[in-house]
């Protein structure tokens, strides 16, 4: 690949697993990350430290200050199971004695096997008030329940030891898939206000811990290291990371006798200006699991954590190897003219990591993508002919039908269309897109309509497209954030759209100027450098505050949303 190629390819990508070095290189990764939402079901207003889940993916165990424990000021830990992976989490439940106490129980991971359970009953060094278990070593120690069988409950928590404790602080503990190598961090011996990452490792299951070696000046390079997550073959390790704010970031190896590498930053579809640690992936490393939230670092209690919430990312393999943003026949030949080679880019089966060559594998991987736009995020063709459910043909973000939707499979102006009625349909969307983390696009068909009417509005945030009050001209809400010296205003163009006909409307933020377009051409733009954000979900059909009268009343087809500026 040319370099021109490979700095358009970085360009365009968005989410993609990029970071910067120290020498300000920018490195390649080989495979994109799609923007994290919250895991449904799981979350409370309390805090809820990073998840690990079980080999099966039935089972996700967590640490949560949330009432109902075994205690009113520290962690708890609790599990959330589900029948099948296609099934929602149900209701977290606290695992009880004799692993939860009335100290402190946290950041737990559990073996492939689904046997051990490992985890720490301390708190960061500046709680000197925290209680730990009795027979520990320090102000924070690892210990491990064990259970016969995954139908068995979890049995009494024997402490690591010595060789693994030590009199400072141990903390987030993370077992490899073989089960032989267990990293967490640690502040010995004795530093205040740093932790570095560490790793013990042991022959076999049977044999015990030997001594805790330092990863090494790559990965501990930063004040702050935390729980860290080895890939399945050893050469990948995602580690939590920062000073002030911590992140998410890549380090590699070549052999796994090799030091670990420089690290990179999972960039922005996880890392975020809040503290974004804890990763952790289901056994087929297509999800990724962390935790977001702000910490006030200084709170002399326990009890002032601020609140995290546990999130989850989609791992995708890059497929687009020419960076023209389309899976096709000349990213096949690209892939056949590395056939047999241990070639990185091309090694994408199994997803994601690959298995150290270029073969059948790989080629099944990239059938699955071809004839697909990677630039789109979202796409509701919204061509059903009944049920409750608005399938995105791209990703999980199917939207939910409210009031009494109609569908039209044959009444679209790409095959069908849903039409609302303007009193109380809607259909409402996952997140999406946060308009403030970087240029998107939004574009519609509609039909029918009335000033005041709103065709997409998101949760917490504005309308993106609607018709305006006075005369029903195309109008995004979307502006700057409140509290500057610029009061943030809409952008009106001077078309109406309720005019009964068919119009492709859209809007465009390129990261400097907000653009609407009507049937494909340009109805009005503005200078806009920021956007107000937003986490939440998309309504098609009604405004945000689903106040009458913003109900859309026609017809709403091919609802698409894009990582990047697009134009028609």
């Amino acid at each position: 690949m040319t370099k021109t190629t490979y700095q358009k390819r970085v360009m365009r990508l968005v989410g993609v697993a990029l970071g910067v070095l120290a020498s300000g290189q920018i490195v390649e990764a080989d495979f994109t990350l799609s923007m994290a939402t919250k895991v449904p079901n799981v979350n409370s207003s309390y805090g809820d430290d990073p998840p690990d889940i079980s080999a099966d993916g039935l089972e996700l165990y967590f640490s949560s200050d949330r009432p109902h424990g075994t205690n009113v000021c520290y962690d708890d830990i609790w599990v959330a199971k589900r029948a099948t992976k296609n099934d929602p989490w149900g209701e977290p439940v606290n695992l009880g004695p004799p692993v939860n106490t009335s100290v402190n129980e946290s950041q737990c991971c559990i073996s492939s096997d689904g046997l051990e359970l490992y985890f720490s009953d301390g708190f960061p060094p500046w709680y000197a008030e925290a209680l730990c278990r009795p027979g520990g070593h320090g102000n924070g120690d690892l210990w491990v329940s064990t259970r016969d069988t995954r139908q068995d409950t979890w049995g009494v928590p024997v402490n690591l030891g010595p060789v693994v404790n030590s009199s400072s602080w141990e903390d987030c503990p993370s077992i490899s898939p073989d089960g032989l190598s267990l990293f967490f961090c640690s502040d010995r011996p004795g530093g205040y206000w740093k932790s570095h990452l560490y790793v013990a490792t042991r022959q076999t299951k049977a044999d015990p811990w030997g001594p805790p070696v330092k990863l090494g000046p790559w990965v501990n390079a930063r004040k702050w290291q935390a729980r860290a997550e080895i890939s399945p073959d050893g050469l990948l390790l995602f580690f939590s990371a920062g000073t002030t704010q911590i992140d998410i970031f890549l380090s590699r190896r070549a052999t796994t006798a090799d030091p670990w590498g420089p690290p990179v930053s999972l960039g922005a579809a996880v890392n975020t200006a809040k503290d974004d640690y804890g990763p952790t992936f289901s056994a087929d490393c297509s999800t990724l699991y962390f935790n977001r939230g702000e910490l006030a670092h200084v709170e002399p209690s326990p009890a002032s954590l601020a609140t995290y919430d546990i999130w989850q990312a989609e791992v995708v393999p890059i497929v687009d190897f020419n960076g023209d943003d389309l899976v096709d026949c000349l990213d096949v030949c690209e892939m056949i003219d590395h056939w047999g080679t241990d070639t990185s880019l091309y090694d994408i089966g199994p997803t994601p990591f690959g298995d150290g060559v270029v073969d059948a594998q790989d080629l099944i991987v990239l059938a699955g993508y071809l004839g697909r736009d990677l630039r789109l995020v979202a796409h509701w063709a919204l061509d059903e002919s009944d049920g409750l459910a608005a399938k995105d043909d791209v990703g999980d973000r199917d939207g939910t039908l409210y009031g009494d939707p109609t569908w039209q499979p044959d009444g679209g102006m790409i095959d069908g269309a849903l039409e609302l009625d303007g009193v109380n349909d809607y259909a409402c969307t996952p997140f999406a897109v946060n308009p403030a983390n970087g240029p998107f696009s939004v574009y519609a068909w509609i039909k029918g309509g009335a000033p005041g009417q709103v065709v997409i509005s998101q949760t917490n945030g504005s309308a993106w497209l609607s018709a305006d009050p006075a005369e029903g001209c195309l109008m995004t809400g979307l502006s700057m954030p409140s509290g500057g010296r610029v009061t943030p205003k809409p952008l009106v163009s001077t078309s109406p759209i309720t005019d009964s006909d068919w119009h492709r409307i859209g809007l465009v933020w390129d990261g400097s100027h907000r653009v609407l377009y009507i049937d494909d051409l340009e109805a009005t733009r503005d200078a806009q450098n920021s956007l107000a954000g937003s986490d939440g979900s998309l309504n098609i059909g009604a405004d945000t505050s689903l106040q009458p009268g913003t109900f859309w009343a026609g017809l709403i087809d091919d609802v698409r949303i894009y990582n990047c500026a697009v134009s028609p």
